[in-house]
């Protein structure tokens, strides 16, 4: 009886040990374990910055993307040199101070999610921006991890996420130019295919006075999510899945593409990133509120 009672704990804690394993694998730790740590020392930045230098954030203190944050730190490199951008990557984000983001033209956060900063580093962040940064979100910064900080939702989102798809996650569907004239749309064709884990929001931005610069065709996959014993309807009937803001001096895009390391191999995904980075980091290229002037 007793090492029937040993096996069985045994197996309990092997199994146990598999799952824990299997949730850190998949990025799913913090989702198990919430985290809240936010960071205290600036990390130090190389003296050869270049200008102009573009900051990659991509803390995890939700769902961490693993192959998606490799994938698209190893995009945006390449887009770097291609350019003579100077790219600095970090998750540490005690880099959200002014005297530091003062040396960035543009932060991007790669697939960061949860409760990343503290309220003294998003203060510093939203006065930089303001004042004249840059910033693109990139997938999970969409997702509804970010709730505890409302000007972030508020002014970089503006839609309140609801789920993504789910059986099958990954689906290929056609993405639609709306403003083929804004520059993030520059070098792109009307339309393409994109496999992605699509993501949906409770409306629109567009509600809340966001510029869409591209949507999804929802007849071209299947806006589903498919659980163990429950189906949710994802359709949103205006579906964007790129969009920007102007927020004082500054200028947002957020993409919702980038989930796996396979989607900053897609030569279209490429060529947005890199639209989207040329018309932050450029002065001589004003933001406007609404894209009608872009048609």
């Amino acid at each position: 009886m007793k090492k029937l009672a040993l096996l069985l704990l045994f197996t309990l804690l092997t199994l146990s040990g598999a799952a824990l394993l299997g949730a850190w694998y998949v990025g799913a730790w913090n989702l198990i374990f919430p985290n809240d740590q936010h960071d205290s020392q600036a990390p130090r930045l190389p003296a050869n910055l270049q200008q102009p230098a573009i900051l990659v954030f991509s803390k995890t203190n939700s769902f961490r993307h693993r192959d998606g944050i490799a994938g698209g730190l190893r995009a945006l490199e390449t887009i770097g040199d291609n350019n003579d951008w100077s790219i600095f990557a970090t998750e540490n984000g005690a880099v959200f101070n002014s005297e530091q983001l003062a040396k960035f033209s543009a932060v991007v956060f790669l697939n960061a999610s949860g409760d990343m900063l503290s309220e003294p580093q998003e203060a510093a962040f939203e006065s930089w921006l303001v004042a004249g940064g840059g910033w693109l979100g990139i997938h999970a910064a969409g997702d509804g991890s970010h709730k505890g900080w409302s000007w972030y939702g508020q002014n970089l989102i503006g839609a309140d996420f609801t789920a993504h798809i789910l059986g099958p996650q990954f689906q290929v569907a056609r993405v639609d130019v709306e403003s083929p004239g804004h520059p993030v749309a520059q070098g792109l064709p009307a339309t393409w295919e994109h496999e992605e884990e699509w993501y949906s929001w409770e409306r629109s931005p567009r509600a809340r006075g966001f510029n869409v610069l591209m949507t999804i065709d929802e007849s071209s996959y299947s806006p589903i999510q498919n659980g163990p014993g429950f189906e949710r309807d994802l359709r949103m009937g205006d579906h964007p899945v790129v969009w920007t803001n102007c927020l004082g001096q500054g200028k947002t895009v957020y993409s919702a593409l980038g989930h796996q390391k396979e989607a900053f191999e897609a030569p279209q995904h490429l060529q947005l990133l890199q639209s989207a980075l040329i018309w932050l980091i450029d002065s001589d290229q004003p933001c406007r509120k609404t894209d009608t002037a872009l048609q």
